[in-house]
């Protein structure tokens, strides 16, 4: 139902018709044929490039082959009218037919408008939050986690086979600094006075509540078993509980993962998970024992001046070969990817999404390598980087630190402003650009506020059904009646709103393919700009309003447009994560 792909498959074959020969022998190449809207909607509906790429190779000026070209597409029932603009680009202006027939499409296609088989089933893996289990999510968390799952969401409905994961970093010293902060909690629990928290542990208040279960669990116990074993129970318990936690605060975000993989399961068993990985790569022939130069700058935590096992990763496209072991035996944090990407290989997935801060541009190269050198090229692997988001109170900036126990929670933020502007306003700008959230702005009720402006324009279609329930005194009108009607939608607003609509199936192809979620967010503002736009003329020009008693197939057609404005919105909020209302207060 992508009319762009549609059209670029009738335009191929005017292509056909012209007997066009490349000089160099061989068939025409016609992969950098597109169609596309216009820059300029005045232009026209849709618009080609066909003649500017295939001029040179066949010899011919590009404005006399546009000329040729449009020659052969005038002939086309749906096409009204062919300009050539600019140095050789084919605009099309299409017939109201054609439009009026897509809105009967949409009606009949109701909630599955805009699904794609693009994907082709392809099984995807997309890790996003992550966030080590150390306490409660904070609004740092909160844009990759929109970022992620509105992706998961958009490929899943464009016909990609999609896993959302979430990766506990439950290894490592961070997760020992919880576990010694977990047991100063205990034993406050049990009635010492501990004093000041020490620094370098975890002083948030959210541990207390860790620490009186397991005071109520073992009792003294704990306090009186080796060091080893009582610290070890204490991080089982610690982890449980912060993960619980972490899935509530996920859940109020209307985020909610498939898969939790443990990194401490690739540490079980004297770590064979990650020897079996790094042997993997060694008969690859990946690894090999060397000396890395020092790092410029800053030295970094892995570098040692001796003879390293190393990753020989700058053979698959990083920019430095990476160690693998470190001095004293032990694996190094890369080690332990190693044996988790093989792991996401070996569960046959074919593309994986990584959603990570900004913070880890040091990672993209890395994992684009290893992913290479484990999978033979065969899997592609993608970083995804959000940038930060700066959260505003008042004008003032909060600042956020999790081991100072003074931090804004994710939770905080969605108990105030509620979970749908959080996850429209995540998606309301690139991910890679910075983002300011401001708590005034996102629960303003008006234009400017994007996500209420999209939400007021599905209550405000919801309000067209009652009206139209009142006034015709049927409880509702059947699609089939709409789209038998539908050839009486000839305004240009109305005209306006269907092209906009028949745009929503290639957004969702491209924001997929494209890995931008926030162009989602974009085309629903648009949708809803020109909804609002259209009601507006409605409201000074009676005889455009949507519903006429005294012409009931009229009254069809422009219900039948608002439900297609109502399905759209509808599908593309719970794609975002958000609901479509159906009236606001």
């Amino acid at each position: 139902m992508n009319i762009f792909a549609q059209f670029a498959s009738r335009i191929e074959q005017a292509i056909g018709t012209l007997g066009l020969v490349p000089q160099a022998g061989g068939e025409l190449d016609l992969t950098r044929v597109a169609v596309e809207p216009p820059r300029d909607p005045s232009h026209g509906d849709l618009a080609t490039n066909a003649a500017m790429v295939l001029a040179k190779s066949v010899g011919q000026n590009p404005r006399a082959l546009a000329e040729q070209l449009a020659a052969a597409l005038r002939s086309d029932p749906d096409v009204a009218a062919v300009e050539i603009a600019g140095p050789g680009f084919v605009n099309l202006r299409l017939a109201d037919g054609f439009w009026q027939a897509r809105l009967g499409d949409m009606l009949e296609a109701a909630e599955n408008y805009g699904h794609s088989t693009v994907g082709g089933n392809k099984k995807v893996n997309v890790e996003y939050v992550s966030a080590n289990p150390t306490g409660p999510m904070h609004v740092g968390h909160c844009r990759g986690a929109v970022v992620g799952d509105a992706l998961a969401n958009i490929m899943g409905f464009a016909g990609y086979d999609v896993t959302k994961e979430y990766y506990i970093n439950d290894a490592g010293a961070q997760i020992d600094v919880l576990s010694r902060s977990v047991m100063l909690r205990y034993r406050e629990a049990l009635g010492e006075q501990i004093g000041e928290i020490p620094a370098g542990l975890y002083p948030g208040d959210y541990l207390v509540p860790v620490g009186k279960a397991l005071a109520d669990e073992f009792g003294t116990k704990l306090l009186s078993m080796p060091e080893e074993e009582a610290m070890a129970l204490i991080k089982d318990r610690t982890i449980d509980a912060m993960m619980a936690m972490i899935r509530e605060d996920l859940a109020a975000l209307n985020v909610r993962h498939e898969v939790f993989f443990s990194e401490r399961t690739l540490h079980a068993n004297n770590a064979s998970a990650i020897r079996t990985a790094i042997n993997d790569l060694t008969l690859k022939g990946h690894v090999y024992k060397g000396k890395l130069p020092p790092p410029k700058g800053e030295k970094s935590d892995d570098w040692e001046d001796r003879e390293q096992t190393l990753f020989r990763s700058t053979d698959v496209g990083d920019d430095m070969d990476r160690p693998l072991m470190k001095s004293d035996g032990a694996y190094t944090y890369f080690a332990a990817d190693v044996a988790y990407m093989k792991d996401k290989i070996e569960r046959d997935f074919e593309q994986l999404i990584f959603i990570l801060g900004a913070d880890h541009g040091g990672y993209v190269k890395r994992m684009e390598a290893l992913g290479k050198a484990l999978s033979g090229g065969a899997v592609d692997v993608t970083i995804l980087l959000c940038n930060l988001v700066k959260l505003f109170r008042d004008g003032e900036p909060v600042r956020m630190s999790k081991r100072s126990g003074e931090f804004v929670t994710l939770r905080d933020v969605v108990d105030e402003v509620g979970r749908d502007p959080i996850r429209f306003m995540m998606l309301y700008r690139k991910s890679t650009e910075p983002l300011d959230f401001d708590f005034a702005k996102v629960t303003e009720q008006s234009k400017d506020n994007p996500v209420f402006y999209v939400q007021y324009a599905s209550a405000r279609c919801h309000s067209v059904f009652r009206q139209a329930n009142e006034q015709l005194g049927s409880s509702s009108v059947p699609r089939s009646a709409m789209k038998a009607a539908a050839h009486l939608l000839t305004d240009e607003g109305e005209l306006s709103i269907i092209r906009k609509l028949a745009e929503y199936p290639r957004l969702i192809e491209s924001a997929a393919q494209s890995m931008e979620p926030h162009r989602l967010a974009f085309y629903l503002y648009d949708l809803a700009q020109t909804f609002h736009s259209h009601w507006n003329r409605g409201s000074e020009n009676h005889d455009l309003r949507f519903i006429k008693v005294n012409e009931p197939e009229l009254t069809h057609a422009r219900l039948g447009l608002v439900q297609a404005v109502s399905d759209v919105l509808s599908s593309g909020l719970a794609l975002v994560g958000a609901d479509a209302p159906a009236e606001m207060r």
